[in-house]
């Protein structure tokens, strides 16, 4: 009975509704919007398992970062990155699937900035929190300005599992 009343209703205010078509070109920009948001959920669904298979003690939210175009890197403690937003091919040019088994080292070149490497190493080494801003280099070989916030991961027992680097293109 509660359906042929919910139907009955619907079918009144479909009939008597003006429908307003919209352009197609509508529809471009949606489903842009809607592979970004599919892409967004899908990196904070990666991320939410690598951190429960990792048991990390630690929570950030991945959503939240990832919607000021934060690209997240994690690396296992070996140093290989596991993970990489999609974003970061609009960051310099590389898929995850390029980086995924490599070294964050790929990104550095000549105009890298020794110094700064070497800090990043030492905090890496001491297993401590870092906030740099570093030249790496694009995929096509361009260079840009990265600021990295990284940071260990610690399991519950107080093991480095992970590190993780919160990474924009730096003023």
């Amino acid at each position: 009975m509660e359906f042929k009343v919910y139907d009955a209703a619907f079918a009144k205010q479909h009939n008597t509704a003006a429908i307003i078509g919209m352009p197609l070109v509508s529809w471009d920009i949606y489903s842009q919007f809607l592979f970004q948001t599919n892409a967004l959920i899908n990196d904070v669904n990666s991320l939410n398992q690598i951190a429960t298979k990792n048991q990390w003690k630690s929570v950030w939210d991945f959503k939240e970062n990832l919607q000021d175009k934060t690209v997240i890197v994690v690396t296992d403690a070996q140093l290989k990155i596991v993970f990489a937003t999609k974003n970061i091919k609009k960051m310099n040019g590389y898929t995850p699937n390029e980086i995924v088994g490599k070294s964050p080292k790929m990104f550095q070149g000549e105009e890298t900035d020794l110094q700064v490497s070497s800090e990043i190493r030492q905090a890496i080494i001491n297993k401590v929190p870092f906030e740099k801003n570093v030249i790496n280099y694009c995929k096509d070989g361009s260079l840009y300005k990265c600021h990295i916030k990284g940071f260990p991961v610690f399991n519950h027992k107080g093991e480095v599992t992970n590190f993780i680097a919160f990474e924009k293109i730096a003023a």
